[in-house]
C-alpha cells in the first residue's frame, strides 16, 4: 500500500522538466514540414512527367537543392521526436525504454545520413 499524496507522487515528474522543448520542436519541425513537403509533391510530380535530365537540371538548381536537404533533415528529425513520444507513452520498462528511444535515433540518424549522401551523389554525378 502507497501512503504517499498524489502530489508526493508526481512531485519532480511533468512538463516543467525538458519536455517543453521537446514540444516546441515538434511544432515548430511540423510547421518547417508545411512548405517543404509542397516542394517534394511538386518534385514528386515533375519525377512522374519529365525526363530525367531535365529533372536532374531541375533539382541541381541552388534552391531545390537546399529544399530536399532541409526537407531531408526536418522530416527525419520531425519522425524521430514524434517516435520517441510513442516509445516513452507506451513501453513501460525504464531499461528497454532508454534502448528503444537510442535505437530510434540512431536509426533515423543513418537513414537521413543514407538520404544526403544520395542528394550529393546526384548532385556531383549530375
Amino acid at each position: 500500500m502507497d501512503y504517499r499524496s498524489p502530489l508526493a507522487k508526481v512531485r519532480g515528474l511533468g512538463s516543467a522538466k525538458s519536455g517543453i522543448s521537446h514540444w516546441w520542436m515538434q511544432r515548430v519541425s511540423a510547421v518547417a514540414l508545411i512548405p517543404l513537403s509542397y516542394w517534394l509533391i511538386t518534385f514528386l510530380d515533375l519525377s512522374f512527367h519529365v525526363p530525367y535530365q531535365q529533372l536532374l537540371a531541375w533539382l541541381i538548381a541552388p534552391v531545390n537543392t537546399v529544399c530536399i536537404i532541409a526537407w531531408v533533415l526536418v522530416a527525419f528529425y520531425h519522425a524521430a521526436l514524434g517516435l520517441q513520444v510513442v516509445i516513452e507513452d507506451y513501453v513501460a520498462t525504464e531499461g528497454f525504454k532508454i534502448i528503444t528511444v537510442w535505437t530510434v535515433n540512431i536509426i533515423f540518424f543513418m537513414l537521413a545520413l543514407a538520404a544526403l549522401v544520395a542528394v550529393f551523389h546526384i548532385l556531383l554525378m549530375g
